[in-house]
């Protein structure tokens, strides 16, 4: 009996301890889950709000500075390819310093870029600025993804993700709409400082109120370590088609807004500029879709998903041949739904898919999804030069039929893939 009662309380001891472990999670309904999802939502929002501010003024700088639509793109992309090179540099100092650290630094410096921006005497110099722009950003999309998936209970991940990504969609918005409409009344200097003042204030409130991590170990890792992180990546070919969607959607995706402004300024619309930043109102599609995505994936299945906002994608952009407004804005609408689902599917599976070097396989994803918007991006311009919308349309229906052949492999790979690494994990 004696022996019999020590195994037992030894069970119970040992299930006391699991309990602990399982409890140390942020689950959804807890204040603490509330408090990281929020302010990861926050940093979301700043993060995208300074990044893709300069997109509506493409038409303003093009008349100010005398440069072709192809020529101011550059303004956001340097800041993307930029952000997009140092994502595993970011990723790898998160080991090291800690992922809140890393995500306050980039928030703060970030910020401060974004008032800088607002005084440039050229554009010279604002290529400059936002350059530095782009390598103080990486910190926290690099990190955001990999803090969500190592805090956050399994079953409450992907509402956490999509409201993650819901920030990056309303603060695109935000972004797009508050500085059209100071430009129009001010300029658009004034409505890029105004912009970093909200963004430094965001950057507090993420700093106070996101959870330290209770997951996180320090890794002294050498530079050769970690590269072999980044390279045991890609040994998983879900893995590599996973980034690969990335890209495409996010190219897709930036084509279509870069160039959007300069076919609404132009007949038969002829919007103003504040009408024009108002058209970004739509990415608010985009939250519902990223936080109602995610719920979509925990139910049904993850490529059940992404399939149908990869063919709402190519519904969408159809739509926008149309002469009418009216259609063009559903047209838009529907694309920037399926964009943000896919989007928030994609990543979701990223974090979930990788069994080692979590950091990285997030930053490698960012990484071809960033190279992907400054390619797209700026090939973009040279489709809108020649053929315009209808070269614009063109590409991208070409882009999202590389996505659906991708997600179609995907499909086919990704069984076989998963046995493996639920082998490897057990």
């Amino acid at each position: 009996m004696t022996s019999k009662m020590q195994a037992d309380v030894g069970l119970e001891h040992r299930a006391g301890i699991l309990d602990t472990r399982s409890r140390e999670y942020l689950k959804r309904g807890s204040k603490e889950y509330q408090r990281g999802s929020l302010a990861l939502f926050a940093a979301g929002v700043a993060t995208y709000a300074v990044l893709y501010c300069v997109q509506p003024l493409f038409p303003v700088y093009s008349r100010e500075f005398g440069l072709s639509p192809a020529a101011v793109s550059l303004s956001l992309s340097v800041s993307t390819v930029l952000l997009a090179v140092s994502l595993p540099l970011a990723g790898f100092l998160s080991d090291r310093i800690g992922r809140k650290s890393l995500m306050a630094a980039s928030l703060f410096v970030s910020s401060l870029c974004c008032l800088c921006t607002a005084f440039v005497p050229n554009f010279t110099s604002l290529l400059i600025v936002r350059a530095i722009q782009g390598i103080a950003l990486a910190g926290l999309p690099a990190v955001a993804m990999t803090y969500l998936a190592e805090e956050m209970e399994a079953k409450s991940l992907g509402f956490a993700m999509g409201l993650y990504i819901s920030g990056n969609t309303i603060g695109g918005l935000f972004g797009r709409v508050a500085v059209s409409m100071v430009t129009d009344v001010y300029t658009w200097r004034m409505g890029i400082g105004v912009l970093a003042v909200i963004s430094l204030l965001a950057s507090l409130y993420f700093w106070r109120n996101l959870p330290p991590s209770r997951h996180f170990k320090p890794q002294r890792t050498e530079p050769k370590a970690n590269l072999r992180l980044f390279a045991v990546q890609f040994r998983d070919p879900a893995l590599i088609l996973l980034f690969v969607l990335g890209a495409i959607l996010m190219g897709s995706f930036v084509t279509l807004y870069n160039y959007l402004g300069f076919r609404l300024l132009e007949p038969p619309f002829r919007l103003s500029q504040t009408l024009v930043g108002w058209i970004f109102l739509l990415y608010l599609v985009g939250t519902f879709s990223s936080s109602w995505m995610g719920r979509a994936s925990d139910r049904i299945g993850l490529r059940i998903v992404l399939w149908i906002n990869v063919l709402l994608m190519l519904t969408g952009i159809l739509l926008t041949l149309s002469a009418h407004l009216a259609v063009l804005i559903i047209g838009v609408a529907v694309f920037t739904f399926g964009f943000f689902g896919a989007h928030s599917t994609a990543s979701s599976w990223v974090g979930s898919r990788a069994s080692i070097g979590k950091a990285q396989a997030s930053s490698l994803y960012l990484l071809f999804y960033y190279v992907g918007s400054s390619l797209g991006g700026s090939i973009g311009g040279l489709f809108w030069s020649r053929f315009e919308w209808a070269g614009i349309v063109g590409m991208i229906t070409v882009m999202i039929g590389c996505a659906m052949l991708v997600s179609f492999v995907l499909t086919a790979v990704l069984p076989e893939n998963s046995n493996l690494h639920s082998q490897s994990n057990a």
